[in-house]
């Protein structure tokens, strides 16, 4: 739930009288288990747990303990013995990292199936993991393990309601200003992620281009930001054709919403587009009737930026941050954008189009050529939905990574290893180019079915000039993600954690870019 408390508690746990108390259990080079409770280890090796325990990597157990409080036994109705495998010792930082945080999502698991809402977890120590560090992915993955949307859903009467979590207690020997710092971070993270589930959840009929601008304003009202919101009047002005395009077909209007968060002593700037399409119908090009549904999701890099936002007011970094959505969505009504039909986009460049489904590049144009020219950024990064081709070349487990810069793919590259978002690199050039050529118009707006991401962001490198820049297409991982014990089914946040990590570590790496 998203009013979950988070504590730091030297407190026993044998004095813990909650609902489930959480161990760790390591499998020890030379076999056996290793626990930091005496009590605990000595009943895995005196039950032998009858096979159904072994300690690997995401196995767990149950105990219910006598409560003994006159021989010093434990109080808690629970007890979850969480395994962590073996250490190699030939693990990268990033895997352990990864590994608590899958830890903690196995721990809301286990928790959701007996409805235990208040919880302590002692925390481990893992080689080579600070424990700042072990806090803060543990309490991410714990927090975004425990995921629910019950916003539609009438509560049955005869079954026990379980919302979420409301305390986490994590167990250490000494407190630590450190480690308190650790679990805030994994918190701030894990809440912005799930901010960006809740959005993608939202049926089309309950999140518009109108519900993006709602949020805008209130993350601006809450974080001290600054909102400002472009209509379909202000963008005729402005002359963005490439969204008004797109909205041609909908009752609905379109909304560009900016949110800017601008420290005092900033020395840089990052731009961030997030593609806003509340749903996709494909338009006059009409998408197959089966699994339409899931097109409510094609707002979630959108989602993502705004999410991210959301866990800058919180940390304030040094670094100036710019958020873009450009929101409609993609219907086929009677005044709706045909094939064959040229458009004029912000930075003036014409376009033929080819598929009205290929619409998010469409509006992300204009988003790009009016953010870098109105806030001249260091840097910019869109995310997008962008295209089904990134699935048929990376499944559902990497997202598509592009761009002009090679040290900014590197830190993007970093920054999804670290966060368990991983990113690969797909190549741009002149050849890919070319397939967007136009014989009635600057470009088109496909270059068929071949290299089709790369041909999506050959399109909106047209619109970043000089500025180093970087497309991540998250198509394939913005629901639908590898399976993980924190990540549920359904939209997975993804993106906004990168990016987070990304913005937090700027100011270590803080230099100017170059292309």
């Amino acid at each position: 739930m998203e009013s979950t408390k988070l504590i730091v508690t030297e407190k026993k746990p044998e004095q813990f009288s909650g609902d489930l108390l959480v161990y760790y259990i390591e499998l020890a080079k030379k076999g056996g288990f290793k626990c930091e409770n005496t009590i605990v280890q000595s009943w895995l090796e005196n039950s032998g747990t009858l096979g159904e325990f072994s300690a690997k990597s995401g196995e767990c157990l149950v105990f219910y303990p006598q409560t003994d409080k006159k021989n010093g036994a434990f109080s808690a109705k629970r007890i979850l013995v969480v395994g962590l495998g073996k250490f190699e010792g030939n693990e990268t930082h990033d895997e352990l990292r990864e590994r608590c945080r899958l830890s903690g999502g196995t721990i809301a698991q286990q928790a959701a199936k007996v409805k235990a809402k208040k919880i302590m977890i002692c925390l481990p120590e893992i080689m080579d993991v600070r424990p700042k560090e072990v806090a803060e992915c543990i309490s991410e993955g714990v927090l975004l393990g425990d995921y629910h949307f019950l916003k539609y859903k009438k509560n049955d009467p005869d079954e026990e309601s379980f919302t979420g979590f409301e305390e986490v207690r994590l167990f250490v020997q000494s407190s630590t200003d450190a480690l308190q710092k650790g679990m805030r971070a994994g918190q701030i993270a894990a809440l912005a992620a799930r901010e960006a589930r809740n959005m993608a959840n939202e049926p089309g009929n309950s999140w518009t281009p109108s519900h993006f601008a709602a949020h805008g304003r209130m993350l601006a009202k809450k974080y001290s930001l600054k909102c400002t919101v472009l209509d379909k009047d202000d963008m005729k002005r402005l002359g963005m054709g490439g969204i008004l395009a797109v909205n041609q077909g909908s009752p609905e209007p379109p909304k560009m919403v900016i949110l800017e968060y601008r420290p005092i002593h900033k020395s840089q700037t990052v731009l961030l587009v997030g593609k806003g399409l509340t749903f996709d119908s494909g338009g006059v090009s009409l998408k197959p009737a089966a699994g339409m549904e899931d097109m409510k999701y094609d707002m979630c890099g959108g989602a993502a930026v705004m999410a991210l936002m959301q866990a800058v007011g919180e940390e304030r970094p040094d670094l100036g941050v710019i958020a873009i959505v450009p929101s409609t969505d993609n219907m086929a009504g009677g005044a709706a954008l045909k094939p064959g039909d040229i458009i004029t986009h912000y930075n003036g460049l014409t376009s033929e189009i080819v598929n009205t489904d290929a619409e998010g590049r469409l509006i992300l144009a204009d988003a790009l050529a009016y953010g870098l020219e109105k806030f001249k950024p260091d840097c910019v990064i869109d995310i997008a939905t962008l295209t089904g081709a990134a699935i048929v070349g990376l499944g559902h487990h990497r997202t598509a990574l592009l761009g002009n810069n090679d040290e900014l793919v590197a830190r993007l590259l970093a920054a999804g290893e670290r966060s368990g978002e991983p990113l690969w690199r797909l190549p741009l050039g002149k050849e890919y180019t070319k397939q967007i050529k136009s014989l009635v118009a600057d470009m088109k707006n496909t270059g068929g079915k071949s290299a089709g991401t790369i041909t999506a962001a050959a399109y909106l490198e047209k619109f970043v000039t000089d500025t180093p820049w970087a497309h991540l297409d998250i198509a394939g991982t913005a629901w639908e993600f590898t399976e993980k014990s924190y990540v549920p089914k359904g939209p997975s946040g993804i993106g906004v954690r990168t990016l987070l990590e990304l913005v937090r570590k700027w100011k270590k790496e803080e230099k100017a870019l170059s292309i």
